[in-house]
């Protein structure tokens, strides 16, 4: 036995071998990463438009088109400033709907790249960890992109503004890691994913204080922005946006509750992975 391990590890194919596994184990979330960027690559325009268009759009329609009709001050400034965060904000929740659900099935089921990456050295859960490593990146592209478009209309008169990038990427990975775990559960898809956009994302977009502040809503559905993680990076983006006057205690709130939410996310989605490709 000790002379045939002698004879493997002195063989160089082998020796090569053992040193590729070992580098994917160690740096196996890069790799995954790295692959996701490739295939991002494919629709590399679209996420160019998408980052620069969609924010164009909404900026000018909604905060210059629509401003001109409330004509009022809402927290003490212009109604520009005061949507421009929720919209930087509703941007980080648009990437995480676009790349922690279709393409996880896609990854699961329809093209089970994942399956393929399992049987590879890769960890199950270093699978997931590159996926989130990839999203956060395009996510943080997409912000600083926006972030840009706002300081081109003057809508961010602090000179902390660059804090709106990291308010919104914990907005986006709190929802985006929550999703995918929710995705990776899914052994088929038959429309659940399309009523969460309707009946989640859509929702949560219009009763998290986006358009106006969330105590001017009734009572009653004061709640869905409490719990949507959309609200809670809302109000820390206008906090570095304008200053937003806020209990310094309420925007620790928010981080912890947008920090949790990553955290059991993400915990959720290695979990399931570990499940179907562990089998």
């Amino acid at each position: 036995m000790t002379e045939r391990l002698s004879v493997v590890s002195t063989d160089p194919a082998t020796a090569r071998a053992i040193a590729g596994g070992r580098r994917t184990r160690r740096f196996g979330a890069w790799y995954v990463a790295l692959h996701r960027f490739r295939v991002m690559k494919s629709y590399t325009g679209t996420v160019v438009v998408a980052g620069i268009g969609n924010p164009l759009v909404y900026l000018y329609a909604l905060g210059v088109g629509l401003a001109t009709i409330v004509d009022v001050d809402l927290e003490g400034v212009s109604y520009l400033v005061f949507v421009a965060p929720a919209l930087l904000a509703s941007a980080a929740i648009t990437v995480a709907s676009e790349e922690f659900t279709y393409p996880i099935m896609l990854g699961y089921k329809w093209n089970p790249t994942f399956t393929g990456m399992s049987a590879s050295p890769l960890r199950p859960t270093q699978i997931v960890d590159g996926i989130v490593i990839s999203v956060a990146v395009r996510m943080t592209v997409n912000l600083v992109l926006f972030l840009l478009l706002i300081l081109v209309f003057g809508a961010a008169p602090s000179p902390v503004a660059v804090g709106m990038i990291v308010a919104g990427l914990l907005g986006g990975l709190a929802f985006g890691t929550v999703l995918m775990g929710y995705t990776s559960t899914l052994e088929e898809d038959t429309g659940q994913l399309a009523m969460v956009m309707r009946f989640v994302v859509l929702p949560m977009t219009l009763f998290s204080g986006t358009f106006f502040p969330l105590s001017t809503f009734p009572i009653w559905l004061q709640w869905i922005g409490w719990i949507s993680p959309l609200w809670h990076s809302t109000e820390l983006a206008r906090v570095f946006s304008f200053g937003y006057a806020e209990p310094i205690w309420l925007s620790v709130v928010h981080v912890v509750y947008l920090v949790v939410l990553i955290a059991v996310g993400w915990a959720w989605a290695r979990r399931i992975a570990v499940r179907r490709l562990g089998r």
